[in-house]
């Protein structure tokens, strides 16, 4: 049977395998490529995402590595990032980007009560409200939790099996990627949090434990 020919109309189809390019230049164009992905996306990209313009047979993480090893020595680097991969520069640089103003401040912006909620929830997920009031030792209203849904750190988990199935409560991929964390283990020690300011903890409250998933 003859091979429909392709027209004008049709976009061109994208030869991710290269398979007549030399190894070498091949594994190089497959670098490029999921460096200009990292580049243009506004989040980080998952591996489902990167394996579309590489081979079969390529291993992202290969390919990461080598990525990472040409951009030593520059202001940025590929990190883990809730799943996925991203750009982001080099924490020595911080100071000179805050200075230059150039980047417009993106932060999440946390009340010192929603910082609190917030970590004892990361740190003890899934957790109930009323479980997040025992862990600090006071009453957290609605509110708290609904800000915290609105800006995309928290979600319903799973029904608690106790008394009534109330809801708990989980963090989103938001929350790892308004941290710059990949999965639920980098999360810091309490001091870690502490001296980041994230975090300050009452002397009249409970101690959250970690509880890292």
């Amino acid at each position: 049977m003859a091979r429909r020919k392709r027209t004008d109309a049709e976009p061109p189809i994208f030869d991710a395998e290269l398979a007549d390019m030399p190894a070498d230049l091949r594994w190089r164009e497959w670098m490029n490529r999921i460096e200009a992905v990292l580049f243009a996306a506004p989040k980080p990209v998952e591996r489902e995402v990167l394996a579309r313009v590489i081979g079969r047979d390529a291993s992202i993480d290969l390919l990461i590595d080598d990525i990472r090893e040409a951009l030593r020595g520059k202001p940025y680097d590929v990190v883990g990032v809730a799943g996925g991969w991203a750009f982001r520069t080099r924490t020595a640089y911080a100071d000179a980007i805050a200075t230059s103003a150039a980047v417009p401040n993106r932060a999440v912006d946390l009340t010192q009560n929603e910082a609190m909620v917030l970590v004892s929830i990361a740190y003890h997920q899934p957790v109930t409200r009323a479980g997040v009031s025992e862990i600090l030792g006071r009453e957290v209203s609605r509110d708290v939790i609904g800000a915290l849904r609105d800006k995309n750190m928290i979600t319903a988990g799973p029904r608690s099996p106790t008394a009534g199935a109330p809801f708990t409560y989980v963090t989103t991929k938001g929350f790892l990627e308004h941290f710059a964390l990949d999965t639920l283990r980098e999360l810091p020690d309490m001091d870690g949090l502490e001296e980041s300011g994230l975090f300050q903890r009452p002397s009249d409250t409970l101690s959250p434990t970690p509880q890292r998933g």
